[in-house]
């Protein structure tokens, strides 16, 4: 049966799940940059891409798993030309966060995200086997 997956170290979700559990994989809900008060962190894109990616990767913990886990990202940008400018930074993050393990990942531009201050969400899938 699946379990969610919802961390108290992030905002209480309403009307969705942080994560899904179920048959080894957890689906990782698209994450914003929000904190834990449930606002979204200041600073650019670097800073709103380093949130969003520790709240994934903060669910994929909850669910027994490590970043090497993951098999997909999708990210979703209202703005691709700033994220392609500022891709070293953002290379740095991941870099630091993940290391040097690269899921597939799809880049998705979009008009708006559901927090209109968001300029990226992140949403994934990961292969875990729990001991």
């Amino acid at each position: 049966m699946p379990q969610l997956v919802n961390p108290r170290e992030l905002a209480p979700p309403v009307g969705f799940a942080h994560g899904v559990f179920a048959d080894n994989v957890v689906y990782l809900g698209g994450q914003t940059a929000l904190n834990a008060e449930g606002r979204i962190v200041d600073g650019d894109i670097v800073a709103q891409f380093r949130r969003a990616l520790e709240n994934v990767l903060t669910t994929l913990t909850a669910a027994g798993g490590v970043p090497t886990d993951l098999v997909s990202l999708t990210i979703y940008l209202t703005d691709i030309d700033e994220y392609q400018r500022r891709g070293r930074d953002i290379g740095a993050v991941w870099k630091e966060l993940v290391g040097a393990w690269y899921p597939a990942m799809a880049g998705i531009g979009v008009t708006q995200l559901w927090q209109r201050e968001a300029v990226v969400e992140i949403q994934g899938i990961a292969v875990v086997t729990r001991p």
